[in-house]
């Protein structure tokens, strides 16, 4: 009913696994990852920092650049000028950095890493401030 399988696999032989073929251990892909939705999280960040000036985002985008920084390696991130004004207006922007903040945590959390773990959370707390309807000023 089934044709057997006649073909060598590609990923392993009997021997081991394929030298050609790229092997990263889970470490390395978590790293991959976390350093991925950092970038992004800093790249929403600096997209917030075009449209309000606040030491606070000033701060988180440092802090962002030299965790991504540590992820790859020493490379610098790439980062957003300060004149581009961004597409979204301020709401879905920090809708978008609380989601990657969020993404970022649990990857974070799965590979151990306290310091990024504790920034994911912060800048979650701080979008989760941002989205928050402000009481009216009293008259």
């Amino acid at each position: 009913m089934y044709e057997p399988i006649r073909a060598k696999s590609v990923h392993s032989t009997v021997d081991g696994p394929n030298p050609d073929f790229p092997h990263r251990s889970r470490e390395e892909e978590l790293d991959i990852q976390l350093a991925g939705h950092l970038a992004a999280l800093l790249a929403v960040t600096d997209e917030l920092r075009a449209t309000q000036a606040s030491t606070d985002l000033d701060t988180a985008a440092e802090r962002l650049a030299e965790q991504v920084s540590r992820l790859r390696g020493g490379r610098t991130p790439v980062r957003a000028p300060m004149s581009a004004r961004p597409e979204q207006g301020t709401t879905a922007l920090h809708r978008r950095a609380h989601a990657l903040a969020g993404r970022a945590l649990v990857v974070a959390a799965s590979r151990a890493d306290t310091a990024a773990a504790i920034l994911a959370a912060e800048r979650m707390d701080a979008h989760t401030a941002a989205l928050e309807p402000r009481p009216l000023a009293s008259r």
